[in-house]
């Protein structure tokens, strides 16, 4: 079986790092390059910087800092907000960048997913995907969840693997921040329809949750935020319970 992957999320603003409560009622979490020394040391897996508000404010995503985020790791890295183009991608995997995070531009233009995959391997592209439960349906959201679409979750994660994506990154506006657990039903369903690699987000509050992604979620990686910024959990006592709980993952 391969290993369960723990992957820090720093969700970027005006150059630090913020965390909120459903996309909202953001806080200061501290310095990302400090942060992303601290994970790379102390057991993480892979780290993901999203510029939030790149989409928002229509501009590219910080690639100085993501240079500085690079040189500071040796963790794989993967980068998204405000990627509209190959041009964007080849700026920020030539900055340090292993993976590229798309979101977004690839509702809007599904067609750039392909050219992303033909141009730099599956490997390296992943859909982010941002969704709530709207009358019973998870329906996908656009602008760091400001947007509503009538893309439901399940159809669109389909199209996405069809088209070549590497991996799935499904965050649950529902469930971000409340530290509450993730969306394990919508996960589980998710890995019955699709055969990439799913990381689950939004949520975490506790080990019993990680344990419950990857047992009855069937997530492949768990992201989290401020459980890590905010030491309310460490990386190294968080895999060594889900070793007990016969959950493999890596040193």
């Amino acid at each position: 079986m391969l290993t369960k992957r723990i992957i820090p999320c720093l969700d970027i603003k005006n150059g630090r790092t913020v965390k909120g409560v459903n996309f909202i009622n953001l806080r200061d979490a501290g310095d990302p390059v400090d942060l992303a020394k601290f994970y790379s040391e102390n057991g993480a897996d892979e780290l993901v910087f999203l510029d939030i508000s790149a989409t928002e404010e229509k501009r590219r995503t910080l690639s100085e800092l993501v240079l500085r985020v690079a040189e500071t790791i040796n963790i794989p890295f993967t980068v998204g907000g405000g990627i509209n183009s190959v041009a964007d991608v080849e700026r920020l995997l030539r900055n340090g960048a292993d993976k590229v995070a798309i979101n977004s531009a690839a509702i809007r233009n599904p067609q750039l997913i392909n050219d992303l995959v033909a141009k730099f391997g599956t490997q390296c592209i992943v859909v982010a995907i941002d969704a709530k439960q709207i009358d019973g349906q998870w329906m996908v959201h656009l602008v760091g969840g400001k947007v509503p679409t009538e893309l439901n979750l399940f159809n669109w994660a389909v199209e996405v693997a069809e088209r070549g994506a590497g991996e799935i990154l499904f965050t649950s506006m529902d469930h971000d921040g409340t530290k509450n657990g993730f969306a394990d039903a919508a996960l589980a369903h998710l890995s019955t329809l699709v055969n990439i690699p799913i990381i689950a987000s939004g949520g975490a509050g506790s080990i019993p949750h990680f344990v419950s992604t990857f047992t009855n979620g069937k997530a492949d990686a768990a992201l989290a935020a401020s459980v890590f910024h905010f030491k309310e959990i460490e990386i190294s006592t968080l895999k060594e319970e889900l070793k007990k709980q016969g959950i493999p993952v890596r040193s």
